[in-house]
């Protein structure tokens, strides 16, 4: 089953991810929601659409616009 893993702690799991040029995407409901907090920041491709980013936090850690 396809995870994400950041500083070694687990973030989002799922067996249903697309694939779309080598990346994984989860389902929403596939994230520990206590490790993303909504960024301002947004982007559009011409075939996938708008897109929302998200910081990841863990711990004392965070990376901003990291999804």
């Amino acid at each position: 089953m396809p995870k994400a893993i950041w500083n070694d702690v687990v973030i989002a799991q799922s067996d249903q991810t697309v694939v779309v040029e080598g990346n994984h995407y989860f389902p929403s409901g596939a994230l520990s929601p206590e490790h993303f907090r909504e960024s301002a920041t947004t982007s559009v491709c011409p075939w996938k659409g708008m897109a929302k980013y998200y910081t990841v936090k863990v711990g004392d850690r965070e990376n901003a616009d990291a999804a």
